[in-house]
């Protein structure tokens, strides 16, 4: 059984991320306390929606490569899970977004005002916990803040005139996604007092495994036939959001694809027509040269992890990447 989606995790690194992890759930939780009832509220209804915590868990792996006992560790996994928390409370609001991980957006139940500054109210709670952990904490913060929010410009504004659509996407991805993996891997080699090559190899695999992960959800979207992976196939195209199969179908050439891309060029509205769409995305070459695209991603992550130690952790990180890949399968 994969254990936080990781397989073959040895026992012994498998029990200390579960004991790790649970001292992640409590702080996460009791770090979000505050004095004002609806915010503790709506600042909780996603921290108790759950998730993958890939961000947090991580952490906890990288920080195998130092003292991973060092409770600093802990902290650095909350801030990095509330950095995200607070860009999914934006997010809703740009997107507009009904649902978020099964349940009410936040956008959706109380407004967006009240969004807005939730995921306000969750930055000055990560600002407050990285605060503790040093100078060189709120550095890496702040620099990751600013591709968070460069990358999220970058996809409102859409490509430059004459850039490459897919090349702009990648670094949306990149900015976006990858960022704050990377810095995430990177404070747990940072908090366990983890040699400086380790930060580096860690930060180089954190952001080649975070773009893969999103690659991943890319060809997830068109190609599962139902919600089991946790997504309804077909979510982006009602969204009209671009991802790496609908580009590459925008930038073929073929005659034959110039209904599709019509289609593609905006969000679709009924069913019937995403249901069409999506039979014909399962069966074109972008399909597979997305895939190959991930693969190609996942095996960048894999080579960052050369220069680390032969240990447990290292085969976990390795196993992350087969998993990462297989999850689009």
């Amino acid at each position: 059984m994969a254990v936080f989606g990781i397989p073959d995790l040895a026992p012994a690194l498998e029990a200390d991320l579960i004991a790790g992890m649970s001292q992640v759930e409590e702080l996460l939780s009791n770090h979000i306390k505050g004095n004002f009832p609806l915010v503790e509220e709506t600042s909780r209804h996603l921290v108790a929606a759950g998730g993958k915590r890939l961000r947090p868990l991580l952490c906890l792996l990288a920080a195998q490569f130092g003292d991973p006992s060092r409770y600093e560790v802990i902290k650095g996994a909350v801030a990095a899970e509330l950095t995200h928390l607070a860009t999914l409370y934006h997010d809703d609001v740009m997107d507009e977004a009904t649902l978020r991980r099964g349940v009410e957006s936040a956008n959706s139940r109380w407004g967006n005002t009240v969004a807005i500054l939730t995921g306000d109210y969750l930055f000055a709670k990560c600002s407050a916990l990285l605060a503790q952990l040093g100078p060189e904490a709120v550095r890496l913060q702040a620099e990751t803040f600013e591709r968070l929010v460069i990358g999220q410009i970058m996809e409102t504004q859409g490509p430059r005139a004459g850039q490459d659509p897919l090349e702009h996407y990648l670094q949306v991805v990149a900015d976006k996604t990858g960022s704050l993996i990377a810095t995430s891997a990177r404070y747990g080699a940072l908090f366990s007092g983890a040699s400086s090559d380790i930060r580096e190899i860690v930060t180089v695999f954190g952001e080649k495994i975070g773009m893969a992960f999103q690659l991943a959800d890319d060809v997830i979207d068109i190609a599962s036939e139902s919600a089991e992976s946790g997504k309804t196939p077909g979510t982006d195209l009602r969204e009209g959001v671009p991802t790496l199969v609908t580009l590459r179908v925008l930038a073929s050439t073929n005659p034959s694809d110039r209904e599709l891309q019509d289609l593609l060029k905006g969000p679709i509205e009924s069913e019937e027509v995403v249901a069409q769409v999506l039979a014909q995305l399962r069966s074109h070459p972008a399909l597979e040269e997305s895939r190959i695209q991930l693969h190609e991603t996942a095996k960048r992550a894999r080579q960052a992890l050369g220069g680390l130690p032969l240990c447990d952790a290292t085969s976990a990180l390795f196993s992350l990447c087969d998993a990462v890949v297989q999850r689009s399968t």
